[in-house]
């Protein structure tokens, strides 16, 4: 069984037909890179998985997005569905509080009060995140004065500590330096491991590096889902080539 599938999705907003007819499979430990122009549905696409395109008025969703099986739109809980898919979005957005605060708030906010499993999950989340080295020393200072791939990394040992099963990553680099960059795609090669991963991405050679699937979106339409190797080399459709190609996009 697909971690994800999604069956004849169409997305609306208002009369705006955003998404077509998606159709799309996450398999265990996948990093699937979603590459395409901007404004073409990457990020929408995203957000329905954990269910944040909710909170839009006028956005109305047709099809299935199936989750181990279970229909998300369902009898699935929402709160129960965002912290098995976690987000991590384009710009770092630390809360105002501790590196230590920052990591602990979920459980928390799920009524975990021991504060021994709240050090033991903050400190194991900080190491798969690759950050703990950096900050053991400075738990109780404010993540607004960390760098910012610092902060990034932050708020993917954030997520992490929710014990996900999905990390949903949306343009997490595009606010970085090449150096943070690079830090974080070996951060995604390490938490493969353990998590299936969607990345949005406009860099084409971050997409090839760090994914095994690639998906290439355009107005709205998933034209081409192989795996990175095929698409990249030999994609199907001419509309991929010319945009891997740098013809337009």
């Amino acid at each position: 069984m697909s971690k994800i599938e999604v069956k004849n999705l169409d997305l609306y907003y208002g009369e705006f037909h955003a998404l077509k007819n998606i159709n799309f499979r996450l398999e265990k430990q996948d990093v699937t890179a979603l590459i395409g122009p901007s404004g073409c549905g990457k990020s929408t696409f995203i957000r329905i998985l954990n269910r944040m395109n909710d909170l839009i008025p006028s956005c109305r969703i047709t099809g299935e997005v199936l989750f181990d099986g279970q229909d998300i739109f369902g009898s699935m809980d929402v709160t129960e569905l965002r912290s098995r898919v976690g987000m991590v979005f384009q710009k770092p957005n630390p809360f105002s509080m501790s590196v230590f605060d920052n990591v602990a708030y979920g459980k928390r906010m799920q009524g975990l009060k021991d504060k021994r499993q709240l050090e033991d999950i903050v400190e194991t989340s900080l190491k798969k995140a690759a950050l703990w080295e950096e900050v053991k020393d400075r738990l109780k200072k404010p993540a607004q004065a960390l760098s910012g791939g610092q902060q990034q990394r932050l708020c993917i040992a954030r997520t992490i500590a929710m014990e996900p099963e999905i990390i949903l990553m949306d343009e997490p680099t595009s606010a970085l330096d090449p150096i943070a960059t690079g830090r974080i795609e070996e951060l995604v090669g390490e938490l493969r491991k353990e998590y299936c991963i969607i990345i949005v991405t406009h860099a084409m050679h971050q997409a090839s590096r760090v994914s095994n699937k690639t998906a290439f979106f355009l107005l709205g339409e998933l034209v081409e889902y192989n795996s990175t190797r095929e698409v990249f080399t030999n994609p199907k459709d001419r509309r991929t080539e010319d945009y891997i190609s740098g013809r337009f996009g």
